[in-house]
C-alpha cells in the first residue's frame, strides 16, 4: 500500500471512522453554519443566500486597455474587479524613471497619477461595483486616487467597496514590492486603517494575504499560521493606536490560495475559521460577532499551473473552484489556463470566468451549506490541521513574533527551506503533477501548443510617459508642490498620513513624487539575511 502525506505533513489513513473523532465536542468545535466558531462557514445558509462574488485578476498595459477588459469581463458576468498592477507602481516608480524602463504597463496596468485612476474606472459607477486592489507598499496612495475617482463620481462614501490588499508584512516575506523598512510601512497600513475604517466604512483596508506566501513555497500549515499571526499583528497595532477592536476588525479580510488537495484545502480553511473567531473573540475581546468572521477570497496560484500540456490547467482550474466552493469562499479568483506562458488572454480570462460560474450553477457545490460537514475524514483532518497550524504559530512566537521574524528575515529562511522541499517532491515524483513528472507525454509535440502571447508593445510605455507629461504639464504645479511639502513635513511626526496623500492625489502629484516624499523621512528597506 502507498503511502500519502498532505502538504501539511499529514500523513493519510486509508479508513477513517467514528473512533477517529473520539473525545471531540461537536456542538463546540463544528457548530451550525453562521454561528461561533464559523467551523462551517460564516453565513447560515451560504451560497444558498448569496452565491461567492467572481473577481479575475486584471490589469496590463495602459489605463484604458485595463478598462476595456474590465468591461469585456463584466459583460460576461463578472460581478467584481481585482486590479493588477504594473512593477513600477508596486515599487512607487513614475513611469519615466529609468528603473521602471521595459517594466511600464508589463505585468499590471501603470498607474501614475490620478488622471490614470480616472480613465481605468471611467464608466464604471464605484458605488455599485466592487473592487479589489492589488497594491501594498503603495497601498495609501493609490487607495487615495480611488477614493478621490468615486468622489469626483459622485459615490457616497459609504457605498464605496474597495479592497486595497495593504498587508506589507507578506510582502517582505514572500513578495519584495516593498519600499520603506518595516515599522514606517506598519504605520502606513494602521494610516489607511484607521481612515477607510472612520471614513469608507464598507471598504476593507487590509487583506491579510497567506496566498502570496504559499505561493513562495510554504506549507498548507504555514500559509494559514502566518496568515493569522499577521492578522495579530495589524490588530495589536491598531488598538495600540487607540481603535476599538469592533471599530476594524469587520472590516478585516483575507486572500488565501487553494492549489492543492481538495479535503487539505477544506480542512484548512475550516479550522482557520475556528481559530481566527477565537482568537478574535477570546484574545482580543471583540464582542461582535462580524468581527469574529474570517472573510476571504480563494484563489488558485498560479504556481499550481505548468507549461507542459497548458490545456490541462483548465482542468485543474475546475478543481480549484470546487476546493474554493467546499472551503467556504466569500470570494473566488482562477488563475488562467495560459498563466505559466503569458499575461493572461481575453479567451483564458473567460474560461476561468465560465469555470467558476459552471460551478456555481451545475456542480451542486452551492446548493448546502458545508456539504462535507460530519465526514470522518474532513472533520478529522480539520482537527489535525487545526493542531498544525497552532504549531507554526507557536513556531512563529518562538521567533520573537511575526513582525521580528520578518526583521532578522527568519520567516524568510523558512519559506525558502520549505520551497526548496517543496520543489525536491517535485523532482523525484514524491508529490505526482501529470505531464511533468507523471504521465508524461511526448516533448516534441509541446512545440504544437496553441496558447496566444501576450505581445507586449514597447509603445505602451512611450504612450504613458507622454500622458505622464501632460498632467505635469497642465497641472497647478505649485498645489502639487506644496501638497508633497506637507507630506514630507507630516511624515516627521505621527499624524495620520491618509489626509495630506488625498491631498497630494488630488493635486495630480505623481506616485513617484509621493513616495519620494516619504522615503526622504522614512529611507528604503534593507533585505535582511539569515543563513
Amino acid at each position: 500500500m502507498r503511502d500519502v502525506r498532505l502538504h501539511a505533513g499529514i500523513p493519510v489513513k486509508p479508513v477513517y471512522g467514528p473512533e477517529d473523532l473520539a473525545g471531540r465536542d461537536p456542538a463546540r468545535d463544528i457548530g451550525q453554519p453562521g454561528e461561533y466558531p464559523f467551523t462551517r462557514g460564516i453565513h447560515r445558509h451560504m451560497y444558498r443566500d448569496r452565491l461567492w462574488t467572481m473577481r479575475q485578476y486584471i490589469g496590463f498595459g495602459t489605463p484604458a486597455e485595463t478598462n476595456a477588459r474590465f468591461k469585456y469581463l463584466m459583460a460576461h458576468g463578472q460581478d467584481a474587479l481585482n486590479v493588477a498592477f504594473d512593477l513600477p507602481t508596486q515599487l512607487g516608480l513614475d513611469s519615466d524613471d529609468p528603473r521602471a524602463e521595459g517594466e511600464v504597463g508589463r505585468v499590471g496596468m501603470a498607474i501614475d497619477t490620478l488622471a490614470d485612476m480616472e480613465d481605468a474606472f471611467a464608466g464604471i459607477p464605484l458605488d455599485r461595483v466592487s473592487v479589489s486592489l492589488t497594491i501594498n507598499g503603495m497601498a495609501a496612495p493609490i487607495t487615495a486616487m480611488y477614493y478621490a475617482v468615486a468622489e469626483k463620481q459622485g459615490a457616497a462614501a459609504d457605498r464605496v467597496v474597495t479592497t486595497p490588499q495593504n498587508d506589507i508584512l507578506k510582502e517582505f516575506v514572500a513578495r519584495g514590492t516593498w519600499i520603506y523598512p518595516v515599522d514606517p510601512s506598519l504605520r502606513l497600513v494602521g494610516d489607511l486603517i484607521e481612515f477607510s475604517a472612520r471614513r469608507y466604512p464598507r471598504s476593507n483596508p487590509v487583506s491579510v494575504c497567506g496566498y502570496h506566501i504559499r505561493e513562495a513555497g510554504c506549507t498548507t500549515a504555514q500559509e494559514m499560521a502566518y496568515g493569522l499571526a499577521i492578522a495579530a499583528a495589524y490588530v495589536e497595532m491598531m488598538l495600540a493606536r487607540g481603535m476599538a477592536v469592533d471599530d476594524f476588525a469587520p472590516r478585516i479580510s483575507f486572500n488565501f490560495t487553494c492549489w492543492g488537495k481538495i479535503f487539505e484545502e477544506t480542512a484548512k480553511f475550516r479550522a482557520g475559521r475556528r481559530l481566527y473567531a477565537r482568537l478574535l473573540r477570546e484574545r482580543f475581546g471583540a464582542r461582535s460577532p462580524k468581527s469574529w468572521m474570517f472573510r476571504t477570497l480563494i484563489g488558485g496560484g498560479g504556481s499550481a499551473f505548468t507549461v507542459q500540456e497548458p490545456e490541462n490547467n483548465i482542468v485543474r482550474g475546475a478543481y480549484i473552484a470546487l476546493a474554493a466552493a467546499l472551503s467556504g469562499a466569500q470570494t473566488m479568483a482562477l488563475p488562467t489556463y495560459d498563466e505559466a506562458y503569458t499575461i493572461p488572454s481575453a479567451k483564458a480570462q473567460l474560461i476561468a470566468l465560465r469555470t467558476m460560474q459552471i460551478c456555481a450553477e451545475e456542480s451542486g457545490a452551492a446548493d448546502t451549506a458545508d456539504p462535507l460537514a460530519g465526514s470522518y475524514y474532513v472533520e478529522t483532518l480539520t482537527n489535525q490541521m487545526e493542531d498544525k497550524i497552532l504549531e507554526e504559530l507557536a513556531a512563529v512566537e518562538r521567533m520573537g513574533g511575526i513582525v521580528e521574524a520578518v526583521k532578522t528575515g527568519a520567516i524568510q529562511a523558512e519559506v525558502a527551506r520549505q520551497a526548496y522541499l517543496f520543489e525536491q517532491k517535485l523532482v523525484s515524483g514524491e508529490m505526482p503533477k501529470v505531464a511533468v513528472n507523471c504521465h508524461v507525454g511526448d516533448r516534441r509535440a509541446e512545440a504544437d501548443r496553441e496558447v496566444e502571447l501576450y505581445a507586449f508593445d514597447p509603445r505602451v510605455a512611450a504612450t504613458q510617459v507622454a500622458r505622464l507629461a501632460t498632467v505635469r504639464r497642465e497641472r497647478d504645479d505649485r498645489a502639487a508642490r506644496a501638497a508633497l511639502s506637507r507630506l514630507t513635513d507630516e511624515a516627521r511626526g505621527t499624524a495620520n498620513l491618509m489626509p495630506a496623500i488625498m491631498e497630494t492625489v488630488k493635486a495630480y502629484a505623481t506616485l513617484g513624487e509621493i513616495c519620494q516624499a516619504m522615503k526622504t523621512v522614512f529611507g528604503e528597506h534593507k533585505e535582511p539575511i539569515k543563513w
